[in-house]
């Protein structure tokens, strides 16, 4: 599993062009969800900071490999209503990781707690490790038999005995 965080066909001037509107006009746009990812023996487990987001806002959904995550913080306050101070983001948030083979999208986990969401990612049983135990056989043993060619024979067959160094 891997993490997306940076886009190479991005435009740089189109960065700085959202920050400075966002300095000038004095409104905040939404910010990515804060992030742990780590991997356990269960399988991978993600937690994303959503304070303040109402858990029915929460989308999530998996599509060739990529697991996309959606949530939204809407305003307390009204259009029209004269907001003194906004510094905390609000709009649509999305995350998107990018999920190997190993993955059992089909029992993706998620539970919502204390402004958190929490994803286990269970392995998929193909890539979990396994121990494989050695048969030994309990049949009969068999006894092989080599006569070997007297050397007179072998002489008169025109063979050399004599191997070469």
């Amino acid at each position: 599993m891997s993490v997306l965080r940076f886009d190479p066909f991005g435009d740089p001037f189109r960065q700085m062009d959202r920050l400075t509107n966002q300095l000038l006009s004095g409104t905040r746009t939404p910010m990515g969800m804060p992030m742990d990812v780590w991997q356990a023996d269960d399988g991978f487990h993600v937690s994303l900071d959503l304070p303040g987001v109402d858990p029915s806002s929460v989308d999530i959904s998996t599509e060739r490999h990529v697991l996309t995550i959606t949530a939204e913080r809407r305003p307390e306050y009204q259009q029209g209503q004269n907001v003194l101070v906004a510094e905390r983001p609000q709009g649509s948030f999305t995350r998107q990781l990018q999920l190997g083979d190993t993955v059992d999208s089909e029992n993706v986990q998620a539970r919502y707690a204390d402004g958190v969401l929490h994803l286990t990612l269970p392995i998929t049983q193909a890539a979990q490790p396994r121990r494989i135990q050695v048969q030994i056989g309990g049949g009969s043993e068999r006894q092989i038999e080599v006569e070997a060619e007297p050397a007179e024979s072998a002489s008169a067959s025109g063979e050399s005995t004599q191997s070469d160094s």
